[in-house]
């Protein structure tokens, strides 16, 4: 299992250097597509929403990253709303 604890704001500037998938619905998608490389998850999010993804993140090799706000991690990816989920692609 790949799972990191939680990071800080400053530890999510990953987030504007790579191709973004943002959303609880999306994120299924590509995941069960494959090709994620990390999944960024807020940990005052809806666990309904976040366990499922947590799980399969982990079932595709994904690794995990939790992030403590739902509003940090929206910033991170440059949307005005907080985000429950995010993941970055692997570069071409």
């Amino acid at each position: 299992m790949n799972i990191r604890g939680s990071v800080g704001v400053d530890d999510l500037h990953e987030l504007r250097n790579h191709k973004l998938i943002v959303g609880m619905k999306q994120l299924k998608k590509q995941l069960l597509r494959g090709g994620v490389r990390r999944v960024f998850l807020a940990r005052d999010a809806d666990p309904a929403i976040t366990e499922p993804l947590a799980e399969l993140a982990q079932a595709n090799g994904a690794e995990i990253v939790w992030v403590g706000k739902m509003h940090d991690l929206g910033r991170a990816c440059n949307i005005d709303v907080g985000a429950a989920a995010a993941a970055t692609l692997p570069e071409l």
